[in-house]
């Protein structure tokens, strides 16, 4: 019995990285000329390299803009266009690179709230969502929608949001699976109630020692 529970641990540690690899790989295609907005920026290659799934706790099981709350693989994309008002849904890429999302800017803030065509389903529930604080104002840019101000600030969680020091995120979350200068990653698989199989991360990157860019999301296979 404890061979086989060790042998089924191991089998969902690799399905699970194989799935985020596979996931996150969409955000390093680029965007050619299927659309006009900037797409979600890529993922540092180097973010999951021998990263292990220590978190034990839930990840980016919701998420927050000002007073509009939604959640991870349950909020539709249409539904946060629809409470903000404002901005495209975008679409690039084909079967399991296919990504939607929405691009929104605001003052220094650049924020993109993304479903993965393959993981999202048909009714584009949102996977990840991506917020960088830029050392530029955006408010020029015309290429993703001015989102008002009173849908910040962006949380992960009810905790996490930019701006916070490393200090204030690691006693928010706990200490990171991975941790660098300017980065920390935190990691998460587990098994739900109902057998299907779950997979979080955070990619969390400092400028000064302040969050400057958050990218968190979560997927769920049977």
């Amino acid at each position: 019995m404890q061979t086989g529970s060790i042998s089924n641990v191991t089998q969902f540690g690799i399905v699970g990285r194989k799935t985020l690899f596979l996931l996150l790989l969409l955000f390093a295609i680029p965007a050619g000329d299927c659309s006009a907005q900037t797409p979600p920026p890529p993922v540092d290659e180097h973010a999951f390299e021998r990263v292990p799934p220590t978190v034990v706790k839930r990840l980016a099981t919701r998420f927050s803009l000002g007073a509009f709350g939604g959640r991870f693989e349950e909020t539709r994309l249409g539904a946060v266009r629809e409470a903000v008002g404002e901005g495209a849904i975008q679409h690039q890429g084909d079967a399991g690179a296919s990504i939607y999302w929405l691009c929104y800017r605001r003052a220094q803030h650049r924020l993109w709230v993304v479903s993965s065509g393959e993981m999202g389903g048909p009714d584009h529930l949102v996977t990840e969502i991506v917020e960088e604080l830029t050392e530029q104002d955006t408010e020029t840019s015309t290429d993703c929608a001015t989102i008002p101000k009173k849908f910040a600030p962006v949380a992960f969680d009810g905790k996490l949001h930019l701006g916070m020091s490393r200090l204030e995120v690691v006693t928010a979350l706990g200490p990171p699976s991975k941790s660098e200068a300017a980065q920390m990653v935190y990691s998460h698989e587990g098994k739900l109630a109902d057998g299907f199989e779950e997979t979080a991360w955070l990619i969390l990157r400092f400028r000064e020692d302040k969050l400057v860019s958050m990218r968190g999301g979560k997927t769920t296979t049977n």
